[in-house]
């Protein structure tokens, strides 16, 4: 019996922890899984960052859910993992333990100011130009006479 009570008890703090019935399926629909922790900081773009190493194994532990509006762009339905900053990867895949809200990092030259979209795969993908010389050479027939 305090099993189900357990179970009970969790169900009602998943959905708690999400902003009700609505907000759970967001949630689930939107990153496939429904976590609940601590909110640990939110980013300059409005990305959350979250932590529970009590309730999940080291590596499942930092989680982060994607702001709704980025840059003038609608990313509700479209996440992309280069949405988190440089400094909030570190803290998510565990390099350090200091989140950057508590220990800021040094800043860079080479990090973006602004966060710049993916484009692999879309026409706006960029192509080089090739400066090399074909190693094959197709076959062009004689013209006749």
């Amino acid at each position: 019996m305090a099993e189900y009570v357990n179970i009970v008890r969790r169900a009602l703090g998943q959905l708690g922890g999400h902003g009700g019935v609505r907000g759970f399926l967001v949630q689930l629909f939107r990153a496939n899984d429904v976590k609940t922790g601590a909110l640990i900081g939110v980013d300059k773009y409005g990305n959350k960052y979250y932590e529970d190493s009590k309730n999940y194994f080291f590596g499942r532990h930092r989680w982060v859910l994607y702001t709704t509006q980025m840059n003038g762009k609608n990313t509700m339905w479209e996440v992309d993992g280069s949405m988190v900053p440089a400094e909030w990867h570190r803290w998510l895949h565990c390099m350090t333990d200091d989140p950057p809200t508590t220990h800021p990092p040094v800043p860079r030259k080479f990090l973006a100011e602004t966060h710049q979209f993916n484009v692999s795969g879309t026409a706006q993908q960029y192509v080089p130009f090739s400066t090399t010389t074909k190693k094959i050479h197709e076959w062009v027939p004689p013209k006749a006479q």
